[in-house]
């Protein structure tokens, strides 16, 4: 669907609202949210036909047009017209929270210099729901987005996740996750990992244990879809400890 709405005569800009929307079951989606997405003049989301089937349970009837990271540079100047007019609008993403490893910190950005306000109408996170219900220490955490493809990214990426020392939690689609795992093994040793799976949903799992304790069980019984990792941080040495605590107790940070 394209934008074309007549112009209002507003003097003051439009607001676009962050929407988050649910991970798996909708009954997460907030009482602001489905007011927010009846009063706004239209929805931009990531994938339109995921996006109804959330707004025909609600029967929300508000227009969608689709924005994600192919037509982001074409589409941003006719939302950003959109609301110069005075016409409020929604920013959705497939699943979870907007900007989070998906294209709308572009539209953000331009918003914001255009003097546009910008609002976050906040809900699920797969980030936090994973790691509350993962076990792992979450008083310092990192999320470091999605498992690269290429393999040089790959190697790299790995190669920090080993020397990393806070929880680190990681998108990856299942296609990649014996490949990760595979490039984890060397890096991680006895250190503890979660995969959490279809989360919100009747059939979530959140699968515990040693990389190669993993391996073994996804070899035999693989997965569908988007899995989330959560990867207990490397212990910390004396050193790296003490320099810690005399930072912590200056004040500095926690």
């Amino acid at each position: 669907m394209t934008i074309g709405f007549a112009p209002q005569n507003h003097i003051m800009s439009g607001i676009l609202y962050l929407v988050s929307t649910p991970i798996g079951n909708f009954e997460d989606l907030t009482f602001r949210a489905v007011k927010m997405l009846r009063a706004v003049r239209f929805i931009a989301a990531e994938n339109p036909q995921i996006t109804k089937q959330l707004l025909d349970h609600y029967a929300i009837e508000t227009p969608v047009t689709t924005y994600h990271q192919l037509n982001k540079e074409e589409k941003a100047p006719l939302i950003l017209k959109q609301l110069q007019d005075g016409n409020h609008a929604a920013l959705v993403c497939d699943a979870g929270t907007p900007v989070i490893a998906d294209p709308g910190a572009f539209l953000i950005s331009k918003a914001l210099a255009a003097g546009i306000a910008v609002r976050s109408v906040p809900g699920v996170s797969a980030i936090t729901a994973a790691l509350s219900s993962s076990g792992l220490p979450s008083d310092e955490f990192v999320f470091v987005g999605m498992f690269p493809h290429r393999p040089v990214a790959r190697r790299r990426f790995t190669a920090a996740l080993g020397e990393e020392t806070r929880t680190a939690v990681v998108f990856i689609s299942v296609k990649q996750l014996l490949t990760a795992l595979d490039l984890l093994r060397p890096v991680l040793g006895r250190r503890r990992i979660v995969t959490a799976h279809n989360l919100t949903m009747r059939s979530e799992a959140l699968i515990r244990g040693t990389v190669p304790e993993l391996l073994h069980t996804f070899k035999s019984s693989p997965l569908e879809g988007e899995v989330t990792l959560i990867i207990e941080g490397r212990k910390k040495k004396p050193r790296e400890s003490r320099v810690s605590n005399r930072v912590n107790r200056r004040g500095v940070f926690e």
